[in-house]
């Protein structure tokens, strides 16, 4: 299981780099709310980023902060550091 699915994959998003843990998502879609442009449910209701997405940090921020299940990881890439989830 050392696989990483193609979905799971880390993308780079201006100052960000935004990932979806599949497995973790339930579909609630509060991230296509606040971040249309890099979010949208898949046919299996789980959250995908969409390929050459592009948003403000501050949006992109709010929808993973808005994922009931802290499915989605916000990396820092100036620093390293893990802005969301804390």
């Amino acid at each position: 299981m050392n696989e990483q699915s193609q979905e799971d994959k880390i993308v780079q998003i201006g100052k960000y780099k935004v990932q979806v843990i599949r497995n973790l998502c339930i579909g609630a879609a509060s991230c296509v709310g606040f971040s249309p442009t890099v979010f949208e449910l898949d046919g299996e209701k789980k959250a995908v980023i969409l390929e050459g997405a592009e948003d403000t940090p501050e949006n992109i921020l709010l929808a993973a902060q808005s994922c009931p299940t802290k499915a989605i990881v916000v990396i820092d890439t100036e620093t390293g550091e893990t802005v969301w989830p804390k």
